[in-house]
């Protein structure tokens, strides 16, 4: 760090002077009335002193504070007290390489200093609506970024820091202690171990890494290599969706040749003039096609060689035109069965009401009882019919039970004598 009297640190006319900080909706939190404290601070990624702010987001969260001066905050476009994108609400690193640019600040204390000063001056003459530098060159958006973007503030980032006095089983405030009573994450946990220089630096940040890792994940559609397929093939169409509104989609894209809407399959191929205009129609689409409330799959379509090759396969011709003769010798394959509804089923011509004549071996006698002798014990065979298969005795075999009060005869006597008296 400079420590002459004309460095900014005793150049009160360079100190930064603001009257509101750069945050995102996360870090300002959900109250809408909080007070801030104005503080004046040294940072160690610009070393030069300027105004930070501290203020309470809301209800049971922590303190916080601005990290970085405004001046840092403008030339990468982040929120001065998380560090993340203000458009996206994303690391550095994954904004960087979605939109393929390279971080270029310095390190060493002169240069930083002196590319510092120049970039203000770029700060000065803008409109302060886009930011500056590369990143104001940069393409103004990449389907990586769209997809991994927050939408939404996560007030959770800004609960209170894990008690350690509650970890070691020391902490008497109970419910009185600001901070969080849980246990922590895994120590080898690379989150637990993150750096605000490395996250402004765009370097070794793991929540960058892991979101990294999820975007290589994500399905992707890969551009053939043959490059006389411009066609692409849309399907889940329904019966709704008409020729003339994907015309009205695609056309945006470039010129189209031809349009088919195949009803069976509901699915459509849409023929370009051009490669480059299927490539840009599949590259803004793939994903994000919806029409009608459906959301549409858009893939590559086919060469016509591949297409000649399957039929050529299925039909048994090779690829240079010969067609292949049936080896002799082999046996066929089976003719289906006939299928007759009034053939009968009754393939042992038995009688509605007869059980068929199966025999049934008896088990022999478990163990530790012994064999009874020839002619005294059970029959070896007997039929499946249950009123021939012999009953434990004092059980009555299965069939129809007839019960005195059910006689008709009776019934009809007592009906008869009460008709006549």
């Amino acid at each position: 760090m400079a420590t002459s009297l004309g460095a900014n640190i005793y150049n009160r006319q360079n100190w930064e002077d603001a009257d509101f900080p750069i945050l995102c909706q996360t870090c300002l939190g959900e109250n809408p009335y909080i007070r801030m404290v104005r503080l004046i601070n040294c940072l160690l990624i610009c070393a030069r002193p300027f105004t930070v702010f501290r203020w309470c987001p809301g209800t049971r969260m922590r303190f916080k504070k601005t990290e970085v001066c405004q001046t840092c905050s403008k030339m990468k476009n982040v929120c001065q007290t998380c560090l993340l994108d203000l458009e996206y609400g994303l690391p550095i690193q994954v904004r960087d390489t979605g939109l393929s640019i390279k971080d270029d600040v310095p390190k060493s204390d002169v240069n930083k200093e002196y590319y510092t000063q120049n970039m203000e001056r770029e700060i000065g003459n803008s409109d302060g609506t886009r930011p500056v530098g590369l990143l104001g060159k940069a393409p103004s958006s990449s389907d990586m970024l769209l997809k991994l973007a927050r939408t939404t503030p996560y007030y959770k980032r800004n609960r209170p820091h894990i008690c350690s006095f509650w970890v070691k089983g020391e902490c008497k405030r109970g419910e009185e202690c600001p901070y969080r009573h849980e246990k922590p994450t895994d120590p080898d946990d690379p989150l637990a171990d993150q750096n605000i220089k490395d996250r402004y630096y765009g370097i070794n940040d793991p929540v960058a890494d892991k979101l990294l890792k999820r975007a290589s994940t994500m399905p992707r559609l890969d551009t053939p290599e043959d490059k006389s397929i411009t066609t692409l093939y849309v399907g889940g169409l329904g019966d709704s969706i008409t020729d003339s509104e994907l015309r009205n989609h695609f056309y945006q894209f470039g010129e189209i040749r031809t349009t088919t809407i195949v009803q069976r399959q509901q699915c459509a191929f849409i023929q370009f003039a051009t490669r480059q205009a299927a490539e840009l129609a599949a590259e803004k689409s793939f994903n994000k096609l919806i029409i009608k409330g459906r959301r549409l799959n858009v893939k590559w379509g086919r060469s016509q060689g591949a297409r000649g090759k399957e039929g050529r396969e299925r039909e048994g011709v090779t690829e240079m035109g010969m067609k292949l003769e049936p080896v002799p010798g082999l046996p066929g394959a089976l003719p289906p069965p006939p299928v007759d509804e009034d053939a009968p089923t009754n393939y042992f011509n038995l009688g509605p009401n007869s059980a068929p004549p199966v025999m049934n071996i008896s088990l022999p006698p478990p163990p530790g009882v012994a064999m009874p002798p020839p002619g005294f014990g059970p029959p070896m065979f007997h039929s499946m019919d249950p009123m021939a298969i012999p009953h434990p005795i004092g059980m009555r075999p299965p069939g129809h039970v007839h019960y005195p009060s059910q006689d008709p005869q009776r019934m009809g006597a007592h009906a008869s004598r009460h008709g006549g008296s």
